[in-house]
């Protein structure tokens, strides 16, 4: 019998001063059986800082072929293409024929080995690349509960996250 995903349920009071955006997020997550709480928590996080209409979680590790999160418009063209994790540059290459915009997300403690192993293959693709903190995001997984309310507030290069259990800040770093 195969493992079933594990459902979390966010109520996030996002504002994001970059952008002078301001919403009430109601997101429903489902963590895959493989998948750790710091990675679920970095899409949580891409998600807030990609915040707009039409953006939604993808089927992600269970989908080979689907990013973690899109943006489609109202007549299915590809706006959005974001990967969390380490990816492959071919996937992106592939990507950038499908989506207007792409992004990735890196967040891992080998996350530092895997881009300067990969920089300069990344270089000729039109790609944002940001690294998270290992120590950060740990410290927002640290946070999780299976139903919770947060408030995460970006400004600059960071993102500040309060919940009942305590609070963290995430700072990124835009590496292309």
């Amino acid at each position: 019998m195969a493992l079933k995903p594990t459902i979390y349920k966010f109520n996030i009071a996002l504002s994001d001063m970059e952008r002078d955006y301001y919403d009430t997020l109601n997101l429903t997550v489902a963590q895959h059986p493989s998948e750790t709480l710091e990675r679920m928590m970095s899409r949580v996080l891409a998600y807030c800082l990609n915040a707009q209409e039409n953006l939604v979680f993808t089927k992600g590790l269970s989908a080979v072929d689907e990013p973690d999160i899109w943006a489609r418009t109202l007549d299915d063209q590809l706006l959005l293409w974001i990967d969390v994790g380490e990816p492959d540059v071919e996937r992106i290459r592939k990507a950038s024929r499908l989506a207007q915009d792409i992004k990735v997300y890196s967040f891992n403690s080998k996350s530092a080995v895997w881009w300067s192993q990969s920089q300069e293959k990344y270089s000729a693709v039109a790609v944002s690349v940001v690294q998270f903190p290992w120590e950060s995001i740990q410290a927002l997984a640290g946070l999780v509960k299976r139903t919770m309310d947060m408030s995460v507030t970006i400004s600059g290069d960071s993102a500040y996250i309060a919940a009942e259990t305590g609070e963290c800040e995430v700072s990124w770093l835009l590496l292309q």
